[in-house]
């Protein structure tokens, strides 16, 4: 029987099968075992599994089979982030039902992922778009409701018109929409937050915890959150009652304010202008910075706009009038919305007071250039130096003098030392139809109310009109919008904005661990077994998003009672992106390769063999067909190997003394490869670890012998065993079917334990030496393990062929690897 598409098809079916009926992989709780919970980030069902899903599922399943065969006792659970914008856009173009649409790509989708020989428990299977689900994110919101965490407030939000919805900031990636790219805009509204920053602290602090996770990951997080120690500084306008807060973190160039900036949005910035010359003009501009999007006006390289409203402020230090201006580069949600300019020693206040021709002044001397002039000055000095035009605090070094110019700004009255956060509560409100309703019902008489929990769900309302256009569906419905109060049942109106879909993902881990429970948002008894996931897989594009809106749910929950740990995550691993041609595979770009096909041609074994050994997993993986030959090739030489060399019932317990040289480097080879492959899986070095296998098999190939021999045919054996076992986490279709060759007819490879290193295996007792004339190979030896330099120099030196070449030249360099090799140098 050869390795050909027939067979790997028929093979690859029957395992499916097998697995499926055994339920090899439902998990329970099993005291007698150590857990292990590994999960990958959920997808979106688009329909067709695409090659990042497979790289990022065959990673996670080749950690739960290894974990398994090491006696864990393993949750694999998979489902689907089912709600968001791309059902609804589905449903425009296809004139369809979301959920319709939505149900056939989960179906299409598990079929995919079992051809692949995924090792999930489908028992656990859920989607987000069940209400069996959505319900407990009401019933969450409920309760953050209870606690003063989930509130309403207007504000300015970034708006994606193409979507026609609200964008939380991580949603908006270089001014656009994150799902239809459309250019963001801002626009006011009236929308649910829950307030993450009741978290900050803990979410900052608890970033230490995480061993685990890649540092990029936790400086991304730490950057988001944002702790920023500084200074409220009081900034009275001239001529008016209003005093304007700025904050800053650098209070030892406050000598050297020149002029004020406030954000287009920030609160003072009506009345200011309020009657003034420029009144129109000043407005005007306020209305084009309100349509560009945040990001875009705290981009670095975008050259920054502004105007001045013609009036000023006190400069507390020295009471000096400086000019109050509105910029785009200042945003509301940072601080205050007010920032003092010192154009000396800030490079984007640099440019921009050079652009409007703004006054500079020098408050910190760069000692390397103590003549240096404000007229001199090419760019901002942002190093530390000595204080000067600083009143009492001249020669001061600028670093202290953040601490001391605090203080004495404190103790005068003229600010106060404080703590700034750039995390701000998560947006939620989402103004489209596919998504969770939010259970919040507005009455005339009794105002917000909760939906009750006897009342949940609030569904989703069937055969709605979904246009696109007009803002949320949900609105256009007065079946769902009519509803009673259910405090006083007068007659009352549903909310109809739905939740942002990380909603759903923040708390998804959870609901693994007790899928099907219908009495409580998860058993606490499950969770507590199961949970924080001991390894988690996904895309570093949701280092920010995801996992910062998971962290917090796990915190919220702990303080509901319902976890005893902090973080949900153990480890963490992100991989990369797979490219076609230098580029992200895409439908729009034309260059996706479809896992099916390669599946029909080579079989997922080669297809996830190839995946594994192309890149390491953190790396981007440039995708290229021949890769997947070249597994299939290996497989095939395995599948020979197994076929037409290994004997059934020959004994393979073959002990050391009954080896020769040959046979106890087999041997060695053997423990070497279990070694390498265990240490390289834990650290997710899956190529090196392949590699490692095929240097095996290579070693297997040269290792020749007579037919009848016994012990060496045991040595074989066990060599075979052992490489068909350690495939079996990359290859399990064909791994379970070689692994019935070995007389294992009843029992799975996966029950079957993972093999140990024999450390006494690998000491060698002799070496080969390869001996060297000025680089050039002239001799080998076979040498004790333990020999020194000096001896091999003597028997190297003595050798009548080495002295040939020699030829009684004098030895100028004598080198010496030890265990390796000797070049006489001469």
């Amino acid at each position: 029987m050869t390795y050909n598409t027939h067979t790997i098809k028929e093979l690859e079916e029957k395992w499916q099968k097998f697995w499926d009926a055994q339920k090899i992989f439902k998990a329970d709780q099993d005291a007698s075992k150590p857990k292990y919970y590994c999960l990958e980030m959920f997808p979106y069902p688009s329909g067709k599994i695409h090659m990042g899903h497979v790289r990022n599922y065959t990673i996670a399943d080749c950690m739960a089979r290894f974990k398994m065969a090491q006696g864990f006792n393993v949750l694999h659970p998979m489902g689907y982030d089912a709600f968001g914008q791309p059902a609804e856009n589905a449903a425009i173009k296809h004139n369809t039902d979301p959920a319709k649409w939505t149900y056939a790509c989960m179906d299409q989708m598990r079929v995919e992922l079992k051809r692949m020989g995924f090792s999930y428990d489908w028992n656990r299977e859920l989607a987000t778009c069940d209400k069996e689900y959505y319900r407990w994110n009401q019933w969450i919101f409920t309760k953050m409701m209870e606690r003063g965490l989930a509130y309403k407030k207007t504000s300015s939000v970034n708006w994606c018109p193409q979507c026609e919805t609200t964008l939380a900031n991580e949603e908006v990636i270089q001014d656009q929409c994150w799902r239809c790219k459309t250019e963001v805009t801002q626009k006011d509204l009236n929308q649910w937050y829950l307030k993450i920053t009741e978290y900050n602290e803990k979410l900052l602090e608890d970033l230490k915890t995480l061993e685990h996770w890649p540092s990029r990951v936790i400086a991304m997080q730490e950057n988001w959150i944002g702790k920023s120690y500084g200074v409220d500084m009081y900034f009275n306008v001239k001529d008016a009652e209003e005093t304007i807060t700025v904050f800053t973190t650098r209070p030892d160039t406050i000598f050297g304010a020149t002029y004020v900036v406030l954000a287009p949005e920030h609160p003072l910035v009506d009345g200011l202008i309020q009657g003034s010359a420029d009144e129109d003009k000043i407005r005007a501009f306020i209305e084009k910075v309100g349509k560009e999007s945040k990001s875009l006006r705290m981009s670095g390289d975008q050259k920054k706009e502004g105007t001045f409203t013609g009036r000023y402020a006190i400069n507390p230090v020295n009471n000096e009038a400086v000019p109050i201006w509105i910029a785009d580069y200042v945003l509301m949600d940072y601080g205050t919305g007010a920032i003092m300019a010192v154009p000396t020693h800030d490079q984007r206040d640099f440019l921009f007071a050079t652009e409007h021709g703004l006054a500079k002044r020098i408050v910190i001397q760069d000692a390397k250039n103590s003549d240096l002039t404000e007229k001199d000055m090419t760019c901002a000095f942002e190093e530390e130096g000595a204080l000067v035009n600083s009143g009492q605090f001249d020669g001061v070094n600028s670093r202290a003098a953040i601490k001391s110019i605090g203080e004495w700004m404190e103790q005068e009255g003229a600010g106060k030392m404080t703590v700034h956060w750039r995390l701000r509560d998560w947006l939620i409100s989402r103004q489209r139809y596919w998504g969770t309703p939010i259970p919040v019902i507005y009455c005339e008489a009794c105002g917000v109310v909760p939906v009750p929990e006897d009342q949940l769900p609030v569904e989703l309302p069937q055969d709605i009109k979904i246009t696109g256009e007009g803002g949320s569906p949900l609105a256009q419905c007065p079946e769902f919008v009519n509803v009673q109060c259910p405090k006083c049942q007068a007659d009352a109106r549903r909310e109809t904005d739905t939740m942002a879909t990380f909603f759903d993902s923040s708390w998804y881990y959870l609901r693994y661990c007790s899928a099907k429970n219908d009495k409580e948002v998860f058993d606490k008894k499950e969770a507590a077994y199961w949970m924080p996931v001991d390894q988690y897989i996904g895309g570093i594009e949701h280092a920010i998003l995801h996992l910062l809106y998971s962290r917090f749910f796990t915190k919220f929950f702990k303080d509901l009672g319902l976890v005893d740990f902090d973080e949900p995550f153990v480890r963490l691993l992100t991989q990369g992106m797979v490219l076609k041609d230098g580029e992200v595979m895409s439908k729009s770009r034309g260059n996706t390769v479809d896992p099916d096909s390669i599946i029909a041609r080579y079989g997922a074994d080669s297809l996830r063999l190839c995946i594994l050994f192309a890149a390491p997993p953190e790396d981007q993986l440039e995708w290229n067909d021949n890769a997947v030959d070249g597994s299939w090739k290996f497989l095939s030489r395995i599948w020979n190997l197994v076929h037409n060399r290994y004997v059934d019932g020959v004994d393979d317990n073959i002990t050391k003394d009954q080896m020769d040289q040959a046979d106890a480097d087999l041997e060695r080879e053997r423990n070497v490869t279990i070694k390498k492959v265990t240490e390289d899986i834990e650290k997710y070095k899956f190529n090196t670890a392949i590699s490692s296998m095929m240097i095996l098999m290579n070693s297997v190939d040269k290792y020749k012998f007579a037919e009848g021999s016994a012990i060496k045919q045991g040595i074989l054996n066990r060599v075979i065993k052992t490489l068909v076992i350690l495939l079996s986490p990359f290859t399990p279709h064909m791994s379970e079917e070689l692994w019935q060759k070995f007389g294992n007819k009843e029992k799975s490879i996966i029950a079957s334990p993972w093999p140990i290193c024999d450390e006494g295996a690998l000491k060698q007792e002799t070496v080969q030496i390869i001996a060297q004339v000025n680089g050039k190979l002239r001799a080998k030896f076979q040498v004790a393990a333990s020999i020194t330099e000096a001896e091999v120099k003597e028997l190297v030196l003595a050798d009548a062929k080495i002295q040939s070449f020699v030829d009684g030249k004098p030895l100028r360099r004598f080198i010496f690897i030890p265990g390796k090799l000797a070049n006489i140098v001469i």
